[in-house]
């Protein structure tokens, strides 16, 4: 898609500084970014909040604000403003959502509990510290340990884990599913 008219007057006006400008850029792009974080959570199977969303938004503005619209001025007219866009959006919001998850796995962070729920995992108790976490992980099946390690510390996506696993990407679910199920058992036992 070519770079349109109306987006190079947007960014030059932006990159200008121009009353008025940085508002329009917001008003004519804010719902792609809010697609390409809703969109990314979804193929991450990370639920969002409303506020997670606004803050991802929010992290994606000040990174196109940074060092003087730095990102904005490397982009160099060869697609749509819209496209550059997404891939620079996605790019932030992956890094954030995956550095997210690897701290909420690790029992840094009190995050959104939301952000923790996939396939009815929303009564999976938080772990208190990465030691905990080792220890309940290396009571599992091997099979179970490396796709929990792959998708609540690495931050591995349903697809990634079952091209490194080779195994269907069909069974990363249920398999971690299964693998909350007896780390929570584990460690109502271990309290106990």
């Amino acid at each position: 898609m070519p770079f349109i008219e109306t987006d190079r007057q947007i960014l030059t006006r932006c990159l200008e500084r121009e009353a008025g400008a940085w508002e329009e850029f917001v008003d004519r792009f804010l719902g792609t970014f809010v697609h390409v974080i809703s969109h990314t959570a979804h193929a991450r199977s990370v639920r969002l909040t409303q506020d997670d969303i606004d803050d991802l938004c929010s992290e994606i503005f000040l990174t196109l604000l940074k060092n003087e619209f730095a990102v904005l001025r490397h982009f160099r007219g060869k697609s749509s403003l819209a496209s550059y866009l997404v891939v620079v959006s996605r790019r932030i919001v992956v890094k954030s959502l995956v550095k997210r998850k690897q701290l909420e796995a690790m029992g840094h962070v009190n995050a959104h509990q939301s952000s923790l729920d996939q396939g009815g995992a929303d009564h999976v108790q938080r772990l208190s510290d990465s030691e905990e976490v080792r220890v309940l992980i290396a009571q599992l099946p091997s099979s179970e340990a490396s796709i929990v390690r792959l998708y609540h510390i690495d931050g591995k996506t349903y697809r990634e884990i079952s091209n490194e696993l080779g195994i269907p990407e069909n069974s990363v679910g249920p398999t971690l599913h299964r693998a909350r199920e007896r780390m929570k058992q584990l460690k109502v036992a271990s309290d106990s």
